[in-house]
């Protein structure tokens, strides 16, 4: 589990659109905390503060620390609502957590020995990344702040599917206990050969006739 996040809220009194739209002119973010079998409570961030945070991806799967005043809560961040066009956080939501109730979240797969696979280093192939994050269960303190996969022995054609990643102690691997199996990793052919294979399968074939002696005019009637 990674820790070592702490971030100060605000109790949000003015809710709805015209307030909302309020705090974000203020520097603040409207977001709100659920779960732990407790009401959802509407509170408010600086914005600042949770760019500066951001920029460690380990924020994403840490238990972070809300604080206001003297009262403090764990939680996990579930959704991050961006601008679509301005560097702004429009919403966010937090989950409660509790020591022994499992949570689920997405945690980024970290790729090891990709210039070293020897599908790429021998075969000449290309990394084609099919996941990049794995959703997971487990108790807050068995959450990973990443998932190793490791790459090396990896060859041309070949693919890693989710099976094959054997989880950290106490984690679950969603997909694999709804019955399914995505594949994570593959190695390509180089693009290039890959046009090339199709460019040739476009060509169309050139008839006989126009390959060998022209064929003979049909008769005119006079």
């Amino acid at each position: 589990m990674s820790t070592g996040f702490e971030l100060q809220f605000e109790t949000r009194a003015a809710l709805g659109t015209s307030g909302n739209r309020r705090l974000r002119r203020e520097g603040r973010v409207p977001a709100i905390v659920y779960g732990a079998g407790r009401d959802p409570r509407p509170i408010s961030l600086d914005q600042n503060s949770l760019f500066r945070h951001m920029e460690r991806q380990a924020f994403f799967t840490s238990i972070i620390t809300l604080s206001e005043g003297q009262n403090s809560q764990p939680v996990i961040v579930k959704h991050v609502h961006f601008h679509p066009v301005k560097r702004q956080i429009l919403h966010m939501d937090f989950q409660r957590i509790l020591e022994d109730e499992k949570i689920t979240l997405d945690v980024p797969i970290r790729f090891i020995g990709e210039a070293a696979a020897k599908g790429v280093k021998l075969q000449g192939g290309e990394i084609a990344h099919l996941l990049t994050e794995i959703e997971v269960s487990c108790l807050p303190k068995d959450l990973p702040e990443f998932i190793e996969l490791d790459v090396t022995e990896l060859e041309l054609n070949q693919l890693l599917h989710l099976s094959s990643i054997k989880p950290p102690e106490g984690v679950e691997f969603v997909a694999l206990s709804h019955g399914q199996d995505p594949a994570v990793i593959a190695i390509n052919p180089p693009r290039r050969e890959e046009e090339e294979q199709v460019a040739e399968a476009l060509v169309p074939e050139v008839p006989t006739e126009a390959a060998g002696e022209a064929a003979p005019a049909e008769p005119t009637e006079d």
